[in-house]
Formats: C-alpha cells, structure tokens, sequence
C-alpha cells in the first residue's frame, strides 16, 4: 500500500460534512499523521450526522466552520488556497429523499455544484475526493457488482448522488479539477449517527443491540450485504487523495465477505449480549426502493491503489459496540452539542 503519510504532511486539507461519521474519523487520521492543516466544514443540520463530539480530544488541532456548502461566499473562501478537498458533504437517507426531493436536490446537487464552481474559480489544482453510494446501481444484474455494472438508481437518493459523480468528472474532464469518485457500501463505526432508522441500518441495528430492543428484519433478513469498517474506508479515501493514477476515475469500495442481514443481527446480539431478533413484512415505502442481494467488487481500487478492507466485520462491530457503550449519552437522543462563536472559526477569519 502507498505510504501516503508524506503527501499529506505540510498540506492543508478541507472535509466537507467534517463533523459526520467518515469526516470525523479522517479527520482524527489526518490529525495523527501530524503536520497537516485540518479544516472542517459542516452546516450541522438536524438528523445529517453532524456531531460536535465526534471531534472530542482534537478541537484545538483543527479549525472547525459552521457554513452550509451552499453558501457561494463563504465556500469560496474556504476552498481558496487548500491542498486537497474530501467532499463528503450531503443527505443519504434514501427515505428522505423520497418524502422531500427538492431537499435532497438541494443537499446532493446544488451544493455540490457550488462547491465545484467555487474550485473552478478560485483553486482549480485542488485534489477533491468525492463519496458516492452503491445506490447509483440500483438492483444487481449479476454480483459482485463492479464498475462496468449498469446504472439505474432506485430512488431520488441515487439519482442525485449519480448527477454530483458526473458534476465532479465533467469538471475533470473539461475544466482539468482533479476529482475522483469512491462508491461506498454499508460503512459503520464509531461515530456513526445512531438515533434514528432512516439512514444506516447497520447503525440502527447495533443500537437495537446495546439497548436490549428487537432487531426487525424485512423478508426474514435474506439480503447478502457487505460492510466496511469506517477505519478502512478511511484508508481508501487518503489513497484516492494522494493518487494523481485515481484522478478522474471511479471506484467501488466492498468486501471479500457479504453477510445476510439476519447473520449480521445474529452477531450483535452475541456480542452485545442482548437483543432479538423479529421478521416483518416489508413497509411498502422501503419495499419500492429495496436493491435485494448487494456485494460489491473492490478489485478496480486493489489493482490501482493497493486498497483492500483489513478489518473483520466481527472485530468492527465489537469496537463498535464498545465505542457506544462508552460514550451512548453523545448520540442516543440525536445530542449535537454546543459550539459557542468562540470555538467555531468564522469563514472571513480563515486567514
């Protein structure tokens, strides 16, 4: 694997949604390699994931924005002058775009294209690392899927999250912007919001877990699905940053092991020692959207980056376990947290 420690070191990287679950934890990997100007950008909107606790211990070796990506000015600004961008910014409940569309083409679309055009204008030698979703393929033809798979997303989630992948490779291909596309698939960890069952089902599930409750499973929980540990997602993205072979390409993240739904359940009741496990007919909003059987090929991003997930799901979802358990109070109750205008730093204080 690519020693990318050294491209980052002395560079100053910008995380859109940096107070979520994957921004947070790149940004704790970032801190640790040392000597990189960590910038986090988050509009912390209700039920998005922001979280002020997720930066808990590295406050004051980061510089934190409160700024939506929409803000043309304020981006802008924020872009200038930056080495590399991670855009991990927007919605992915596929619910939610359901019940609210022009929301969710808002958060995907608009911003993303505030984003660009701000890079365009104003750093267009930024390295920016976009995160997609598996969703863009919609219901498997053959498996694993791989990126020669056909596109047919089945919800607006998908569509939307399909049109920022083409909004970063046109500005790529035509105006030169050094993007790269990552398709993640099933991430969970630590830091991952947890309070509602409208984004991750992985983290509803672990919840379900901790607090003793009923895992329900849909169609008896026959799905196969594959997960990544949120460390080794982490990994991938900082490969893809520091890869100029990865510019202009997309890449699928997976795993060698998909596990059936009700496998997974079974395996966080015993390792939480509670919980059980009931099935039920599919909701008929979530039946429509539903992608089946989803396993993803990595193979593109091992061959190119060196990139494979290390971490055994049963070794993930303990650290998992154990990281709620720890700090539950920061993310049952969708507890955001508290910033006061001293502890954010303005967009026009910057420099």
């Amino acid at each position: 694997m690519l020693d990318y420690g050294e491209k980052y070191r002395g560079r100053s990287v910008l995380i859109t949604g940096g107070m979520g679950f994957i921004g947070s934890n790149l940004a704790r990997r970032l801190v640790e390699i040392g000597q990189v100007e960590v910038i986090l950008v988050d509009a912390i909107l209700p039920d998005q994931g922001g979280n002020l606790f997720n930066i808990n211990g590295i406050e004051d070796r980061l510089r934190l924005h409160i700024c939506h990506l929409g803000d043309v000015q304020a981006i802008r600004h924020l872009v200038a002058g930056v080495d590399y961008i991670f855009n991990l910014a927007g919605s992915t409940s596929h619910i939610d775009s359901m019940n609210d569309p022009h929301r969710d083409l808002e958060l995907n679309c608009a911003a993303q294209l505030t984003l660009l055009e701000a890079c365009r204008h104003f750093n267009p030698r930024a390295k920016i690392v976009f995160t997609s979703t598996r969703q863009v393929y919609g219901k498997p033809v053959y498996l694993p899927v791989d990126e020669r798979h056909r596109i047919a997303p089945p919800d607006i989630n998908g569509i939307h999250e399909l049109a920022a992948e083409y909004y970063h490779l046109l500005y790529h291909r035509i105006y030169g912007l050094r993007a790269v596309v990552l398709r993640l698939t099933n991430v969970y960890g630590p830091r991952q919001m947890i309070h509602h069952n409208r984004q991750s089902f992985i983290a509803w599930f672990i919840r379900q877990a901790i607090d003793g409750g009923v895992i329900e499973l849909f169609g008896e929980g026959r799905q196969r699905r594959d997960l990544n540990y949120v460390e080794d997602v982490v990994e991938a993205l900082l490969l893809a940053g520091a890869s100029e072979e990865a510019e202009g390409e997309i890449f699928n993240l997976g795993s060698d092991n998909p596990v059936s739904l009700a496998k997974l359940a079974a395996e966080l009741i015993d390792l939480a020692g509670a919980g059980t496990i009931r099935s039920v007919p599919f909701p008929p909003e979530r039946q429509m959207i539903d992608i089946g059987n989803f396993y993803a090929s990595y193979r593109k991003i091992e061959e190119m980056l060196d990139w494979r997930p290390h971490t055994p799901l049963r070794v993930g979802l303990a650290r998992t376990i154990d990281y709620y358990r720890t700090y539950r109070e920061h993310y049952w109750y969708g507890n955001q947290g508290s910033i006061s205008r001293s502890e954010a730093t303005a967009p026009g204080d910057r420099d």
